[in-house]
């Protein structure tokens, strides 16, 4: 199929380094990664993902970890399995 429309989008300055750097790991160009995200757009009939609005416990955690606390720590993968198989 055939490329013969531009899009334009204005997007935050440190959110596009972010995802540009991502995108670089993975060997994806931008134009690509939005190529794909609209495709999957057309695939679903939607949005490809859910969206939708935490609640306020929802927020208050992920506040509490970004600041890193109530967060539980093991000192590996191994332990982490065990812990979660007893």
């Amino acid at each position: 199929m055939s490329k013969t429309t531009t899009i334009q989008a204005r997007i935050n300055p440190e959110i596009k380094t972010q995802a540009q750097k991502i995108l670089n790991s993975l060997h994806i160009s931008m134009s690509e990664a939005i190529s794909i995200y609209l495709t999957q757009i057309a695939l679903h009939k939607g949005i490809p993902f859910e969206i939708k609005i935490p609640n306020e416990l929802t927020v208050k955690t992920i506040q509490k970890a970004e600041n890193g606390k109530g967060l539980h720590k093991v000192k590996s993968v191994d332990e982490l399995f065990r812990e979660l198989d007893s």
